[in-house]
């Protein structure tokens, strides 16, 4: 009766959480909930500026699929002052959210039998989307020894002739890990010579607290030519709600090609999004990005400080994002069985690592206030030293 594809198609396991979450507490039940990727902030003033600004200027009627002109070259500018890449307006595409960008871009390359590259542990939904684009997800095992990152001689060993894309993650959703100028300078080599494009996740760039970004596509003009740069305003200038990412590509028939598929899907984001985004892309945001940055780093090392000291846990202090991804084999294995008894028996609810590919750990969420997460990471403790 339904197509295989949806059929095939699972919810996200970070929503089905949070979802579980807000229903016991909506029945009463005291839940504190690190599942959600979400900064706890609100939009910057700047930004709320322009969007009222443009409701009251009457900005309120379609406009092009790809994004208003003026959208489109701040994003330029953007990408051309932080992090030295040359885009054209012609090479990038407003979607709604970097979730439809990915979609867009898997489903406008994948075809039946086509390999996609995935470290693991992995966003959640980026093996839905190539199976949803009826590709063959390859994963690639990273380790925690190795802060959760591939090595040259491992993607070299995973490239066949049917190998399409690889998908690269920095700073990562789950683990916050960073890949540096050299890593990518490495991964790199191994792909000179292939037909083989690179979706570079770069949405968690503004949240960094030891190292530096470097954007995938600035190593080389090799991988300027190959690399689709995903990136939006949801984290940085705390927009989840708003709907707003774009993709970055050098091949201009591809860029057309998804203008197509948007252009029969969705057409163009919110009007009034995009009149405001231009705020959270020019600088008029850098001092609130600043201000939740310095707070996610002290949640961060007030986080990994009190999970180190639990017995059967342990966690790497994580680079960027704000999660961390909780090595809790030790207490148990099947972290699913895991986190559904940490939310019943303590109320906490955490989203486990079997949803990201990898068994043995929990993601936590630290994009929550201190007092928060001291009484979370208490119950954790109290759960533990039970089980």
């Amino acid at each position: 009766m339904y197509s295989d594809r949806i059929n095939n198609l699972s919810e996200s396991i970070t929503i089905a959480i949070s979802t579980l979450a807000r229903d016991l507490k909506a029945q009463g039940k005291d839940i504190l909930s690190f599942s959600a990727g979400e900064p706890d902030f609100d939009t910057p003033q700047a930004i709320k500026d322009e969007a009222i600004k443009a409701i009251q200027a009457g900005f309120t009627k379609y406009t092009a699929v790809s994004g208003i002109p003026e959208l489109l070259q701040a994003i330029s500018d953007k990408l051309k002052r932080e992090n030295n890449l040359d885009y054209t307006t012609k090479e990038i595409i407003v979607s709604n959210g970097a979730k439809h960008s990915l979609f867009n871009v898997i489903a406008a390359l994948i075809q039946k039998g086509d390999e996609v590259l995935i470290p693991t542990p992995y966003w959640v939904t980026y093996p839905e989307l190539v199976s949803y684009s009826l590709g063959t997800n390859v994963f690639l095992q990273t380790t925690q020894e190795n802060n959760f990152k591939i090595t040259p001689q491992q993607l070299k060993d995973s490239i066949t002739p049917k190998t399409k894309i690889l998908i690269l993650t920095t700073p990562s959703n789950p683990t916050g890990m960073l890949y540096s100028k050299e890593e990518l300078q490495a991964l790199a080599e191994v792909l000179k010579g292939t037909n083989i494009w690179v979706i570079s996740d770069e949405i968690y760039e503004k949240l960094i607290y030891h190292g530096n970004f470097t954007s995938t596509a600035s190593i080389s003009s090799d991988m300027l030519e190959r690399t689709i740069t995903i990136n939006g305003l949801s984290k940085s200038v705390a927009m989840t709600g708003w709907r707003m990412g774009y993709l970055a590509c050098k091949d201009k028939k591809l860029c057309k090609l998804i203008d197509n598929l948007q252009s029969q899907s969705t057409s163009n984001i919110c009007s009034i999004t995009q009149k405001a985004s231009i705020a959270g892309l020019d600088g008029r945001a850098d001092e609130a990005i600043k201000k939740m940055r310095l707070a996610f780093q002290e949640r961060r090392d007030f986080a990994c400080e009190k999970i180190n000291t639990i017995k059967g846990l342990n966690v790497n202090t994580p680079d960027g994002a704000f999660y961390l991804f909780v090595n809790c084999s030790k207490v148990e294995y099947d972290s699913m069985h895991f986190c559904k008894s940490l939310l019943e028996k303590v109320g906490v609810a955490v989203v486990p690592g079997i949803g990201f590919g990898m068994d043995g750990y929990f993601r936590f969420s630290f994009a929550t206030d201190l007092k928060s997460i001291e009484e979370g990471i208490k119950r954790i403790e109290i759960f533990c030293n039970s089980h």
